[in-house]
């Protein structure tokens, strides 16, 4: 197709514009109407069939019926699952209408379930409170949406545009004006005025790439692509929570819930495949989903819907549910494995990542009339950021944003030229392209980055190798291409996720812990740090373009909780947030020993004034070339300024000149670290080549004295292997703070063969590695080789004191002795054995005996729930 002029663009206008023809916004439409707007309803695809309700829905997750629930009790559970960190004046919105949107829906012809009494059969899921309300009919809520829609006095105010799909809100004189966008059919583009605009376009739900690599075998709708979180952003409304992720269980290799909250009130429940339960409540929430995580990788995984003990009745009940509502091909699926409900429990696993505020907590700020941070601009639904508000917060929400935008009339304006050309450029981009990458091959690649580096468990590191991916992402997108207005679709979808992922990283990356469980788990910073982070994280397009966060304290709670008190206060303005250096693995010059939780928030050091030209440098590197003797380089490995000595260590390491060793040790007392560091790995480098002298023991010996781990660690090291360090040496570096000096202690005294100070080492509390060379490194007893007597164990006094065994033909036929306090044993932590460690005896474990557990307590002993 060719590219339209932006001069032959179709113009609409309207009082009300409602983009997404979905949950929120069939009934934000309908509410606009009914209180006198003029209505657009732009919808990508057909609003008979279009969004997460398309299909119907099998219940609803927070009906507070009154006798059932107070709606006081609703605000207080969501307000703990989520952490506290919650605007309860929009939770308390759901609470206090969604019974009369239940019977609102009613009044439409939508069915819910209800006893002989003729009362709502309202189910338990959530951990306190009865909120979820089955709908055996609930197949048809779309269908009966569109009937409303479709009536005669909502036709003469709501005009639909099916196959027009909006890429860009208009904003003008600081509110929002209307939309840019284009026909999905014929690729004309189009432009609308409106009084006020209400975004319903659902999730981000193509963020993460599902476990099948199908692009569109995703837990959400994939049509939702965060359209409207990427236009919320360029309009410059603030996103809030986007930190948090929607995770949740589903269906192993079928892209549908496993629906443990709908099969939960008929006896349904999660298992481990012992059968035994592992969370105390089957509702949905971070932590959930974090033990859930926990258990499916753990030898009691995989996961399942226990449904296998149910009674006929109760299946039937289920399949009728679960094989005509939301996902008709789940019946199919089973099916096709030969799987029954009857004989067969269903298995579990993890969706991809993506962005919900129905579900989560992940969307655009809205306050308790849907209203966002820029004037006019509305959101509901699944992209508006209320907690765990689910279908019935969605049209409630959609309701409140009609409501409210309904006393807007149509902008007269001019629309903004610059925005629109913006707009035309990105839809049409594609097309100058025609033999460029197609989209779904850029796709899978952005959101394969998103996988490796975004999902959790989440680290800085990932976080920043994200950013960094996501940047290199805007040149494969920009080089995309299309022939039909189809593909012109799916190509923009692809810009919006990847506006979805860099917030998605850099909100990640903001904040500097951890919360929501799974959701937001920093394996970096893996503590809850009320302290400075009872807030939510607020992200904004700056007018400079470049996206600025805000961290904003919790208001005062409307309805108190005990665990949390929120006083509110002034926001916190954080600005940008950069990536960390991950261009290196540690410093350009040197390779640094780790230094465990020490290096978790490091950065690239700066380079000393002076050295990068530093003429004594270019000296230093020209004599390189010559292989200099140690005297001349002496004066080097002694120069003011830090960077020279550091080179000085690199050069010495290179030519090796003789007195290397004893240059080497000295430098490790230097009062600069990267030259401690740089000296240390040179002599490790070097140990093997090294002369053992007193020249060079005498400074390694001194350098055990220094402050810095790292050195002592390597000073022991370097004396175990080159046979200079004595049993008193070793023996009182026990006593060291630093795990890693123990370690290379203990190593010290087995190369000694000082079993009698080895016993401080087997009771280190400190780490585990001290304990496992102290019980592992001990030389095992000899045995009597076997003559088919009984053969008698060598005390340790008795062992022979030569060590033959280092050589393989001298190795005498010892029977290992094993600890049963060894880490190699089965069942405990695996890891791989240390040199001279006896290998593991196979054990044999009666029937009766309880089987071992990471945690060392045997698993009949562990606490769980009962079915």
């Amino acid at each position: 197709m060719e590219i339209p002029a932006l001069t032959d663009a179709e113009e609409l206008s309207c009082d009300v514009l409602v983009i997404g023809g979905g949950t929120a916004g069939t009934m934000a439409a309908l509410t606009a109407a009914e209180h006198g707007a003029n209505v657009l309803l732009l919808e990508k695809a057909h609003v008979r069939h279009s969004g997460a309700l398309a299909m119907g829905m099998d219940g609803v997750n927070n009906a507070v019926v009154p006798g059932r629930a107070e709606p006081d009790d609703y605000v207080a559970e969501i307000t703990r699952a989520n952490d506290g960190i919650v605007d309860q004046s929009t939770v308390r919105q759901t609470a206090t209408r969604g019974f009369a949107m239940v019977q609102r829906l009613e009044s439409y012809g939508v069915k819910f379930e209800k006893d002989e009494h003729g009362d709502y059969a309202v189910r338990q899921v959530h951990r306190s409170g009865s909120y979820v309300l089955p709908m055996p009919e609930g197949k048809d809520v779309k269908k009966v949406l569109y009937r409303q829609l479709r009536r005669r006095e909502m036709r003469e105010r709501i005009r639909i545009e099916n196959r027009v799909m909006p890429v860009r809100i208009l904003t003008a004189e600081g509110r929002a004006v209307g939309a840019a966008g284009f026909n999905t059919r014929t690729g004309r583009f189009v432009t609308v005025r409106a009084g006020a605009v209400i975004l319903a376009t659902g999730a981000a739900g193509r963020l993460g790439l599902p476990a099948s690599g199908y692009l569109y075998g995703t837990y959400e709708n994939p049509t939702n692509a965060g359209d409207g979180y990427s236009m919320a952003y360029h309009a410059g409304a603030e996103l809030t929570g986007i930190e948090c992720f929607q995770i949740n269980p589903l269906i192993k290799d079928y892209n549908g819930p496993a629906c443990a909250y709908v099969a939960n009130p008929f006896g349904g429940y999660q298992v481990n495949r012992h059968g035994e339960r592992f969370v105390d409540s089957d509702y949905w929430s971070g932590q959930m989903m974090a033990e859930f995580a926990a258990e499916v990788a753990s030898d009691r995984g995989p996961v399942y819907l226990k449904l296998s003990h149910l009674p006929e009745e109760s299946v039937s009940a289920l399949e009728s549910i679960l094989h005509s509502t939301e996902r008709p091909t789940r019946g199919t699926f089973h099916a096709g494995r030969g799987h029954d409900y009857r004989t067969h429990d269903v298995e579990m696993h993890i969706s991809e990542i993506g962005l919900c505020g129905g579900h989560s907590a992940s969307g655009v700020r809205v306050d308790d009339h849907a209203r966002t941070t820029v004037p006019r601009l509305y959101a509901a639904g699944d992209l508006a950021c209320v907690p765990h508000n689910y279908m019935i917060g969605a049209f409630v929400f959609g309701d409140l944003a009609g409501a409210d935008a309904a006393q807007y009339t149509a902008y007269a304006g001019e629309l903004p030229p610059e925005q629109l050309r913006e707009a035309h450029e990105l839809v049409y981009r594609p097309l100058r392209n025609p033999d460029g990458p197609p989209q779904p091959q850029v796709e899978y690649k952005l959101r394969r980055f998103v996988n490796d580096y975004v999902a959790p468990p989440k680290s800085g590191a990932r976080l920043s190798l994200a950013l960094e991916s996501f940047e290199r992402m805007r040149t494969d997108i920009a080089a995309m291409g299309a022939r039909t207005p189809h593909e012109l679709m799916r190509c923009a979808e692809v810009t919006f996720i990847r506006d979805c992922a860099e917030m998605a990283a850099r909100a990640s990356l903001a904040r500097t812990e951890s919360r929501w469980g799974l959701y937001h788990e920093r394996v970096d910073i893996p503590e809850r740090d009320d302290a400075s982070w009872f807030h939510h994280l607020d992200l904004h397009k700056s007018p400079s373009g470049a996206m600025e966060f805000t961290a904003r304290p919790v208001a005062p709670y409307l309805v108190p909780i005990d665990d949390f008190t929120p006083v509110g206060g002034p926001s916190r303005h954080l600005g940008e947030v950069h990536p960390e250096q991950v261009a290196t693995a540690g410093a350009r010059d040197a390779a640094p020993l780790a230094t465990g939780a020490d290096l978790r928030r490091t950065t690239t050091t700066a380079v000393e004034p002076g050295t990068a030209g530093s003429p004594r440098l270019l000296e230093l590197l020209a004599l390189a070339e010559n292989e200099p003797e140690l005297p001349v380089l002496r004066p080097y490995l002694s120069d003011p300024e830090p960077g020279v000595r550091r080179t000085a260590v690199t050069v010495l390491t290179e030519t090796v000149p003789a007195g290397t060793g004893p240059a080497l040790a000295a430098a490790l007392s230097d009062p600069d670290g990267e030259v401690r560091s740089a000296a240390a790995a040179s002599l490790r480098e070097l140990a093997e080549t090294l002369t053992p002298e007193p020249a060079l023991g005498d400074p390694l010996a001194e350098a055990l004295a220094q402050t810095d781990p790292v050195v002592r660690a390597t000073a022991l090291d370097l004396l175990r292997i080159l046979r200079l360090g004595s049993t008193g040496t070793f023996a009182a570096a026990l006593d060291d703070p630093d795990a890693r000096v123990r370690i290379e202690a203990v190593r010290g005294l087995v190369s000694l063969d000082a079993a009698e100070s080895l016993s401080p080492a087997a009771d280190d509390r400190g780490s585990r590695s001290p304990r496992r060379w102290g019980h592992c490194g001990r030389r095992p007893a000899p045995a009597v080789p076997s003559t088919g007597s009984p053969r008698t164990p060598t005390p340790w006094s008795a062992a022979p004191p030569s060590r033959p065994w280092r050589t393989r033909a001298a190795r005498p036929p010892w029977r290992p002795v094993r600890s049963p306090r060894c880490p190699t044993s089965p069942g405990r932590c695996g890891r791989a054995r240390p040199p001279r460690c006896p290998p593991p005896l196979p054990t044999a474990r009666s029937p009766s005996s309880p089987r071992p557990s990471p945690t060392g307590t045997p698993t009949s002993a562990r606490r769980r729930s009962s079915p």
